[in-house]
């Protein structure tokens, strides 16, 4: 498993992530589709309700994903052990996302640096769940910056750590447990109770991954140029836990200390407005860069994870032969 992982990376680092009708997560997506248009035909009015419909698609769809992923590894594990192995790599590759991330939120920074302000609120627009229309270049690199540092954990760790747990089958589960949240763990409008479920095992499912990479952003942080690691141990230690989710200002808080921005504040979201609490101190003014920089310590920490598990994998080898890799 160790050694998929560093494989998966690499990969990843190669090819990036394919863009397909068959990609899992379009699979899973659309089958959310589904299910969003059959409760939205249903029209049910009352909350509990709503609830329980939103928790059995959830279930349906998180059982569905890892029962079809087990049973296409199982296939070809007996076909033959490196068929399986196979198997399971691509299937990593799939699940982890930091060159996509990197290339989604440099077509940001490449705007930004033209000046062309609506061609980068509608390239931040791909990335992030906010209203975009109306930000001023500072926010539309405030909210890349929280994008990629936040999805450092969904995107990468997470699905890292559910695949050494359970191999491919788990981190597929994972995958949809995320998904599920993207699409209907919004906390207003029409999915505040039907999307409860998802968004609740979402944050449950994201507790320790969260944490870890925060950690692995802050160890990261020391071979970035311009990222100060001691302020960014500070601000983590102060303001993790100030987000509204219990996950996403573990990475953000890292990222803003060690850029020195103030993340968080007002935002938009489908007209609606929240106010986030703040988290970091404004050091500096945000600046296309810290776009860079934050890829920079995103993808610090996703090698570190990657070459921590190519050691342990290598020892594994060593010491019990391929079955344990």
């Amino acid at each position: 498993m160790a050694l998929i992982i560093a494989a998966a990376f690499i990969l990843d680092c190669i090819i990036g992530d394919p863009q397909f009708r068959f990609h899992p997560a379009r699979i899973i997506g659309g089958g959310i589709a589904f299910g969003v248009g059959t409760y939205m035909k249903v029209n049910i009015k009352s909350p509990a309700a709503q609830f329980v419909m939103g928790a059995v698609l959830a279930v349906i769809i998180i059982g569905l994903s890892y029962a079809a992923v087990y049973f296409i590894v199982l296939g070809f594990f007996c076909l033959n052990h490196w068929a399986g192995l196979t198997a399971e790599l691509v299937i990593c590759y799939f699940l982890i996302a930091p060159k996509s991330l990197k290339d989604e939120s440099m077509k940001v920074y490449r705007s930004l640096r033209e000046n062309d302000l609506e061609n980068a609120r509608t390239n931040l627009s791909y990335i992030v769940g906010r209203d975009t229309d109306s930000l001023s270049a500072p926010d539309i690199v405030k909210a890349a910056v929280e994008t990629v540092s936040e999805n450092l954990s969904d995107g990468v760790i997470a699905p890292l750590i559910f695949f050494l747990i359970g191999g491919a089958p788990l981190a597929m589960a994972y995958k949809a447990i995320n998904t599920l949240d993207s699409m209907i763990g919004y906390k207003s409008g029409a999915y505040e109770y039907f999307g409860k479920f998802a968004a609740r095992l979402d944050d449950a499912a994201n507790l320790i991954p969260s944490r870890v990479s925060a950690l692995l952003m802050l160890f990261g942080s020391i071979f970035v140029d311009g990222a100060d690691t001691t302020r960014a141990a500070r601000v983590f230690i102060r303001d993790r836990n100030k987000h509204r989710s219990p996950n996403s200002g573990q990475t953000q808080s890292v990222c803003a200390g060690a850029l020195g921005l103030r993340l968080g504040g007002k935002s938009s979201y489908k007209g609606d407005i929240v106010e986030k609490p703040t988290i970091g101190d404004e050091i500096n003014e945000p600046a296309p860069q810290h776009i860079i920089c934050t890829n920079r310590l995103m993808y610090a920490a996703t090698i570190i994870a990657a070459a921590m598990s190519a050691i342990s994998g290598v020892i594994l080898f060593i010491l019990r032969g391929w079955a344990y890799v």
